[in-house]
């Protein structure tokens, strides 16, 4: 990759410190921006990333130091204060309206106007429209944000931000919902603005994915910036080293469990596209997966990974086909039943679907497990308290207490306690839909450490991805989807990412395959 000339600093954060109350998020941080060049920021999930951004952006103020744009100091009364003076963020976190369309969730807060100070609906209909096709998305401008699936949403939130007349733009996990494709077409958009002078930030847990489109890099960990440099000169293993101090090989643990009786089986399942009735989203599917296995199911956006899970535990109807869980037959049964007979959902959205963003961490833990926890009419205290103390101890959820809120903790911790509470229900069969999503290195092998204890234990597991790596280290077996088929079945320890592309219809479509796999 070409890289960016020396050019000039945009923005600079100097020797800025945030406290909230006595914890330091920040510790007197140094960090700049060139213009026209992309500076890829790595750390842990509570390294100061975040903060720092918000602070970049407008959305909080520094407790020390200051920042520069142009060489000039600058202090931000609002997010919007920094969007008038060329600064713009992309959350983490989506923040979005559901109940809004596509093309006024882009304009919100600053809609256009014509003749007499009425809405020009129409010119930013077509200014969305014209956005959309930039990023390669064919989304209806006019469709509610809360209709489409989460990887639409985040491209919503790119287009938002892009069509906003940015020089310093903040990327802050955008990808983290997106397939292989859509992350080419997002990297194409970031050199054309790079192309005309805007600075990138951008942050990602993908390593490999941010150093590829990087001209700079830096690293914070515990709220301090450790280590600066070129995006050429630097590796893999340096970032991780930086971030974490550990090597990057060691993230994935060796899967030994031998294969034993089969737990999940699925014959000829086919699920109806929720956003499109005249598609199926599944199309006549069979799996059967075995007690100690981890299984993988890999494909494009759109291959029908999520709709399969979803269906599995009982979130969206079948339209034909068979599921059994260790022979019993859970085709019509609830939710609370299959939960009941051993299958647990870890969903694609934590925020959404996987936590009650008005409970505490121990309340969220133990609600799906709470009838393991009843005494008579009642929930046993004591019983309830140990439960949820072994659990925060076993999946290493860093928290002030079970009475934290939610809401305090790191993307990462908050993973760990969605996967907390699949694991209180005591499961035979572990689904779960990009574990990972949005998290740091160190969780992610937290994860995957505990994906592979449940296989020791005799659990099923069987997880969507989206990455390459984790696909072909953290599975004994993958299974390759494409547009709502099965199409191929892969040993990891013998297939190459280029192979897995392929299959997957991101190199060339497959050859269609039956249905069946075994």
């Amino acid at each position: 990759m070409t890289r960016a000339p020396v050019a000039p600093v945009v923005m600079r954060a100097r020797e800025v410190t945030k406290a909230y109350g006595g914890v330091h998020a920040l510790k007197g941080v140094d960090f700049s921006v060139r213009a026209g060049a992309v500076t890829a920021l790595f750390g842990e999930n509570g390294a100061g990333k975040s903060t720092l951004m918000k602070i970049l952006a407008g959305v909080e103020t520094p407790s020390n130091g200051a920042v520069e744009l142009d060489g000039e100091p600058v202090a931000f009364r609002s997010a919007a204060d920094a969007v008038a003076h060329g600064v713009a963020i992309i959350h983490q976190e989506l923040n979005l309206c559901p109940n809004l369309s596509v093309t006024d969730n882009v304009f919100l807060g600053r809609e256009r106007t014509g003749w007499g100070g009425l809405l020009s609906a129409r010119g930013q209909r077509r200014t969305t429209a014209a956005l959309l096709a930039r990023l390669e998305e064919p989304i209806d401008p006019d469709t509610l944000v809360g209709d489409l699936r989460l990887g639409q949403q985040q491209i919503v939130e790119i287009a938002r931000a892009i069509s906003l007349d940015t020089r310093v733009l903040i990327m802050d996990e955008p990808t983290s919902a997106l397939s292989a494709s859509e992350v080419e077409v997002l990297f194409r958009v970031i050199h054309d603005l790079t192309g005309n002078g805007v600075a990138i930030v951008y942050i990602s847990h993908h390593l490999e994915e941010a150093l590829e489109i990087a001209d700079d890099v830096a690293v914070l960990r515990d709220g301090a910036l450790v280590a600066a440099g070129r995006a050429d000169e630097v590796d893999l293993g340096w970032i991780v080293a930086n971030m974490v101090g550990r090597n990057p090989d060691d993230l994935y643990p060796r899967l030994t469990a031998p294969a034993g009786e089969p737990l999940l089986e699925i014959e000829g399942v086919s699920v109806v596209d929720p956003t499109n009735p005249a598609r199926l989203a599944v199309d006549d599917l069979s799996l059967t997966v075995r007690a100690g296995e981890v299984v993988c199911l890999y494909g494009l956006m759109g291959a029908g990974r999520t709709e399969l899970l979803e269906a599995l535990a009982g979130r969206s109807p079948m339209r034909a086909g068979t599921v059994r869980v260790g022979g019993h037959d859970v085709t019509s049964t609830s939710i609370a039943e299959r939960i009941a007979l051993g299958l647990v959902l870890v969903p694609e959205d934590r925020q959404r679907d996987g936590l009650v963003q008005t409970m505490s961490v121990g309340d969220n833990l133990s609600l799906a497990a709470i009838g393991r926890l009843l005494a008579g009419p009642f929930i046993a205290g004591r019983r309830e308290g140990d439960a949820i103390a072994r659990t925060i101890s076993s999946v290493t959820v860093k928290a002030a207490g079970p009475a934290a809120a939610i809401t305090s903790l790191s993307g990462g911790n908050q993973q760990k306690v969605v996967l907390g509470k699949a694991l209180l229900t005591e499961p035979r069969v572990l689904l779960l839909d990009e574990p990972t999503r949005g998290i740091d290195v160190g969780a992610k092998a937290d994860i995957f450490a505990l994906m592979a204890e449940q296989a020791r234990q005799g659990v099923a597991v069987l997880f969507a991805t989206s990455e390459l790596g984790e696909a072909l280290n953290a599975a004994t077996r993958v299974l390759v989807m494409y547009r709502g088929r099965a199409v191929q079945v892969l040993d990891p320890a013998t297939t190459s990412k280029e192979e897995l592309m392929a299959a997957s219809g991101e190199a060339e479509p497959p050859a269609p395959a039956n249905g069946a796999i075994a």
